[in-house]
């Protein structure tokens, strides 16, 4: 179904590496490694998501791999994402960060593959990664790279160093993280932004503010910050592991908030990251 804002549950943002994410994904932070993490990617991958979103920090790649083998669905209609943690940082052990990835998730090429962190001993040290990344692209070991947690400062260190855009850069992104600034330089140099922790993990859930625009839509506020970042532009990244709540974050594709709506979830802004670390004190 189309809202009316013309997105639904097909609708991708193309990159500028040429690789189509969906709008929804699905994000498997936190969600244990083993039959969980296969269980709840089964059940987001039988509610129509297309976008599975993990990392080497989470532990649970190989069980992503597994849970998107027995689905059925052909593998090219999947896009898997995984990242490099910070303490693998510099070009050889990025590098084989990237490979053990792979292996790990079974599935022939990462679809994407972020540095999950600028945190380094050095600029210069994360440089090397993107480089590193920059290689297993080349080699075909993954078919398009980005960033997440990098501020504007970041991107543009990274810009005087590479010719190649970040294709995407996930970051936390709800309306108590409202940044324009971000927003604005995104769209000007071609680079996605998807949004980690789009439903503040449940901790602003039960604002009156969010409360109110939910009861005029007759919709759950995770669903209404939803579909802000989705009107905002972004790729929007929850996680669940219960299948109501996993099928009920798929249902935002049928309405549509007006601009006061939009205006007045934009307010919010200032209330607080749920990230423990803000990426702008890292140097």
């Amino acid at each position: 179904m189309t809202g009316e804002g013309g997105l639904s549950a097909t609708s991708r943002l193309r990159t500028g590496q040429g690789l189509e994410l969906p709008r929804l994904g699905f994000g498997v932070f936190q969600v244990p490694p083993g039959e969980a993490t296969r269980t709840a990617v089964g059940h987001a991958l039988d509610a129509g998501y297309r976008l599975i979103d993990t990392a080497a920090m989470y532990a649970n790649e190989e069980d992503v791999g597994t849970a998107v083998r027995a689905s059925g669905i052909p593998r090219e209609e999947i896009v898997v994402t995984s990242k490099l943690w910070h303490t693998d940082h510099g070009y050889a052990r990025a590098l084989e960060a990237g490979r053990r990835s792979q292996e790990r998730l079974g599935l022939g090429p990462i679809d994407l593959y972020l540095i999950h962190w600028p945190r380094a001993e050095s600029p210069e040290l994360r440089l090397e990664s993107w480089r590193a990344l920059e290689r297993l692209r080349a080699d075909g070991v993954v078919r398009a790279i980005g960033v997440s947690n990098y501020t504007v400062r970041h991107l543009e260190e990274l810009r005087a160093a590479s010719d190649l855009v970040p294709a995407v850069d996930q970051l936390e992104f709800h309306p108590f993280v409202y940044d324009p600034e971000i927003l604005r330089y995104a769209a000007a140099r071609g680079v996605v932004l998807e949004a980690y922790s789009p439903l503040t993990r449940g901790r602003r859930l039960d604002d009156p503010r969010i409360a109110a625009i939910a009861g005029a839509h007759r919709r759950s506020p995770a669903q209404v910050l939803l579909r802000w970042g989705l009107q905002h532009g972004l790729v929007e990244l929850p996680r669940s592991v219960r299948p109501e709540r996993i099928r009920q974050n798929a249902a935002v594709f049928d309405f549509e908030l007006t601009p006061a709506d939009m205006s007045s979830l934009d307010t919010l802004a200032g209330g607080g990251r749920v990230t423990a670390l803000d990426p702008a004190a890292i140097p």
